[in-house]
């Protein structure tokens, strides 16, 4: 491993010019997910049972980085850049969750990893929705985390209403061509700046060098565009999750973890309609980042989540 803050000279390591941060306990690795290099950080047992991490807009890995040491001492714990976020490959091509999901669950398997939990957040949850729809036979189930997932629990229409507006205003901005990157770029770490202040209950949550740490991942390589890509492609994500959906629900067991100041206010309720075995809990006195605003509480819902569903 590459000492913190330190730039990655793996040879594996698509995106060299990003600074690493090591977790101790944690391994970076980077592995070949049907022609995508995709970074993953790995620890905890390696006989226990798998956990993969699944991170959103606009952050990377490091967004578990305050759960992962609590799942270690039972769970072996894998969380994987999506393509185009931290230090993973920026592919060419679609976007659309289904396509992603493709990649994550081949970066699993390149892991020795036959079957897993799956825990996302945001975007991340996009993906692991649409994996569980494809792969849902390796999954002993699914925990997602405030997440407007593009034809699930995503409102049909962007609200006008400035209380609310503020929320998911970026989901029509980001779908606009060249806009936001003629706008963005050389000022992403403002950018990520207003996402993690204004979307965390608490002032103060993230401190500058971690505001620093994902503006910098933002900037890296492509990351921008390759990000936008995921909104740009909501529509086919949507449509892909239908055609999956009338064919059948989901049957894994599923949790929604929603917070109390968070995008989705009831996270279950949202998903029930598309999975026969939903529950659901709210984290007080949280924002739109619960595992980095609450992470014990975090840590021990999906605790008892996975111990509960053995």
């Amino acid at each position: 491993m590459t000492e913190p803050g330190t730039t990655a000279h793996a040879p594996d390591n698509p995106v060299r010019d990003l600074p690493l941060h090591d977790l101790a306990g944690f391994t970076h690795r980077w592995v070949d997910a049907d022609g995508v290099r995709l970074h993953a950080v790995e620890g905890g047992r390696p006989d226990g049972p798998a956990v993969v991490l699944l991170a959103g807009f606009p952050q990377t890995w490091w967004a578990w980085r305050k759960v992962m040491p609590g799942l270690a001492d039972r769970f072996h714990v894998v969380a994987i850049d999506l393509p185009g976020q931290g230090h993973s490959e920026r592919p060419d091509g679609s976007y659309d969750t289904h396509t992603v999901a493709a990649y994550v669950h081949a970066a699993v398997r390149a892991l020795g990893v036959p079957t897993y939990w799956l825990v996302a957040h945001d975007i991340g949850a996009w993906v692991a929705f649409s994996l569980a729809l494809k792969y849902e036979s390796r999954l002993h189930g699914l925990a997602l985390l405030d997440a407007g997932i593009p034809g699930i629990t995503l409102p049909d229409a962007v609200p006008t209403d400035p209380q609310a507006a503020w929320k998911t205003w970026h989901f029509v901005f980001h779908l606009v061509p060249d806009l936001p990157e003629t706008l963005l770029t050389g000022r992403e770490r403002e950018y990520v700046g207003w996402f993690l202040d204004a979307k965390a209950l608490a002032p103060g949550t993230f401190d500058d060098a971690e505001t620093g740490h994902y503006a910098a991942a933002l900037a890296a390589d492509g990351g921008l565009p390759a990000c936008l890509a995921y909104y740009r492609h909501a529509a086919a994500s949507a449509q892909k999750n239908h055609e999956a959906l009338e064919q059948r629900h989901l049957t894994v067991p599923v949790l929604g973890i929603s917070s109390s100041h968070g995008s989705i206010p009831d996270m279950a309720a949202s998903l029930s309609p598309w999975a026969d075995n939903v529950t659901g809990t709210v984290v007080p006195d949280a924002g739109h980042f619960i595992p980095d605003e609450h992470p014990d509480a975090v840590t021990a819902a999906l605790s008892n989540f996975l111990n509960g569903s053995d």
